[in-house]
């Protein structure tokens, strides 16, 4: 027998073997020699789903399923069986959550699939007549499955995105929440395990579904009792620690990405949060560009005072920043901070003018928005004017504007010039001059609009200025005649292709 038709082979009889214990329950032995060839290692994929079917089967037909009923005697051999048959499921579904952490992926999935399918099972058809819910979700079944997805051993990353698919059941997204606090670290975990647990947490909604489905228990799901206040409960227990641990750069990042987009809403007292994102702030690169939407969240929802945050605001303007996947934030967020008009111009000043030299080293596509956002900044404050009519335009040398000063209030810039836009018109590239001459011409009446301009990439300015010039590109074409030589070479002269 050859390596490829061992598999389907040794398929074939545990299959047969599953056959004939369903159908005569009185041949333990069959089970018997179906789990031991599990335990042996071998052949794991076959042995998983032989046993998702028997056990599906088995939960299926209330063979385990033990009712109590006061002052009724229990038939002993009857209850001496169940007894084992229960035994051996409980040990081998403990087998079939530990595939999840095995090296191959193939195992890892069906492990997972197997175990969440028999789970279903077992809420839709319980052990015991103890619950009369419309929705019973194994928990202690559950809990197993979280804590191996979740575990400090492995990057779980599939695993967690193939989990993504039941957390679509009301029931499963429900319990995983109620299950979590209980498995979260309370003290420093490992990297791995941090980023399997934040993963898990940036998947997981905050509501029910649209469509209301359940996966355990009875087919109505609109009935589902989705209690959202226990979820809000259930994340404020969890913030408390994930808060606490001390995170590298990438779960840092994480962390904020999920604490912005979906638990700041839901937190009892996000005040508390404050020193964290000032911490955040310091951190610098995309980290501190979340920060920074924290603090602006924390100011406008929760009336928070930060004097500083211009600031911070001002520092985050560095060369590096147009290298970041988050820079469209930045600038978002400082056309917001930036959006009032009771600013001081000395404070508006040194943005506009240290935007202006940071576009002198900036990429093309976001020399355009800099252009944009300076010309909205004197849109706002009319007195900022004065930047373009200073006599020392177009004199780097005698620029009265400190760039190392930290301070915008003390850098000088209010008595400066925009020489560096003017500079910026003999671009090579010519959408990014016309973006730099409107400091030549009537400034408009109305501010432009900064977000459609962000939505521009680099690849869009390039395809716009191929598709102005595509009609004077000519292509020519020679069919090629055997080779792929041209004629003339001299090759073709001495060899026939």
């Amino acid at each position: 027998m050859s390596q490829q038709e061992k598999p389907a082979k040794i398929s074939k009889l545990l299959r047969i073997k599953a056959q004939e214990f369903l159908s005569n329950l009185n041949r333990p032995q069959c089970l018997e020699e179906i789990v031991q060839h599990f335990h042996s290692g071998s052949d794991t994929l076959a042995c998983l789903l032989t046993l998702e079917m028997v056990f599906c089967n088995v939960l299926k037909d209330k063979v385990m399923h033990l009712e109590y009923v006061p002052f009724k005697s229990i038939d002993n051999t009857n209850f001496h069986y169940k007894e084992w048959l229960r035994n051996v499921y409980e040990n081998c579904f403990t087998k079939i959550v530990e595939c999840i952490g095995q090296e191959s992926q193939k195992i890892q999935l069906q492990g997972l699939s197997s175990a969440m399918n028999i789970l279903s099972y077992e809420g839709k058809y319980p052990l015991d007549n103890k619950s009369n819910l419309e929705s019973y979700v194994p928990l202690h079944k559950l809990r197993a499955v979280l804590m191996e997805i979740i575990s400090s051993r492995q990057n779980k990353t599939n695993m967690i995105n193939k989990y993504t698919e039941y957390l679509m059941y009301d029931d499963i997204l429900f319990f995983t929440w109620k299950v979590l606090p209980f498995l979260t670290a309370k003290c420093n975990p490992k990297e791995v395990y941090m980023v399997n647990y934040l993963l898990l947490l940036e998947k997981m909604q905050t509501s029910r579904n649209i469509e209301a489905q359940i996966l355990c228990g009875t087919d109505a799901g609109a009935f589902f009792n989705f209690d959202e206040a226990v979820i809000k409960k259930s994340l404020n227990k969890i913030w408390h620690c994930v808060m606490l641990w001390e995170h590298t750069p990438q779960t840092h990042k994480q962390l904020l990405i999920i604490l912005l987009e979906k638990a700041l809403p839901h937190l009892e007292k996000p005040l508390l949060l404050t020193d964290f994102f000032m911490d955040s702030l310091d951190v610098g690169g995309p980290v501190s560009l979340l920060a920074l939407q924290g603090i602006f969240t924390m100011i406008q929802v929760h009336n928070l005072d930060y004097p500083n945050i211009f600031a911070k605001l001002y520092s985050m303007f560095e060369p590096e920043i147009f290298h970041t996947k988050y820079k469209a934030r930045l600038f978002y967020l400082s056309d917001l901070f930036l959006s009032s008009t009771h600013l001081p111009e000395t404070l508006v000043a040194a943005f506009a003018k240290r935007l202006a030299r940071l576009a002198l080293v900036a990429p093309s596509e976001d020399v355009i928005i800099i252009c944009h956002f300076v010309g909205n900044l004197i849109l706002r404050h009319p007195g900022l004017k004065c930047l373009l009519n200073n006599a020392n335009s177009g004199m780097s040398n005698e620029d009265p504007y400190i760039m190392e000063e930290r301070d915008p209030l003390k850098s000088n810039a209010i008595s400066s010039s925009l020489w560096e836009l003017q500079t910026l018109q003999q671009h090579c590239q010519p959408s990014v001059a016309t973006a730099a001459r409107f400091i030549n011409a009537p400034l408009p009446s109305v501010e432009w609009d900064l977000g459609q301009i962000l939505d521009n990439t680099g690849d869009d300015i390039f395809d716009k200025e191929v598709k102005k010039f595509s009609k004077l590109i000519v292509l020519q074409f020679e069919k090629p005649n055997g080779g792929a030589l041209s004629r003339g070479e001299k090759v073709l002269q001495f060899w026939d292709l």
